[in-house]
């Protein structure tokens, strides 16, 4: 197998996001650069994003705004929803 080049790059992040990430990648015993490139590495094997991304719906949206809002929203645990 040909020898990986490593290259140094800046990119700006999302900070809380960031944040709960490597704490998922520290528990999976990888790093933050390792997740990267796996991720690169699903894009050039499908040939562009690795995962569905769609414009949401007049209805979804709706109900973000109103989530967001705090309208229509309930609390719950998961514990509930498991039951």
């Amino acid at each position: 197998m040909p020898v990986s080049i490593k290259e140094t790059t800046s990119i700006k992040l999302d900070k809380k996001a960031k944040e709960r990430a490597k704490l998922i990648f520290k528990e999976l015993g990888i790093t933050m650069g390792d997740a990267f490139n796996m991720f690169l590495s699903q894009v050039n094997l499908h040939q562009g994003i690795p995962f569905e991304i769609k414009i949401p719906n007049d209805a979804t949206k709706q109900v973000v705004r109103e989530a967001r809002s705090g309208k229509n929203v309930q609390e719950f645990s998961f514990d509930d929803i498991n039951q």
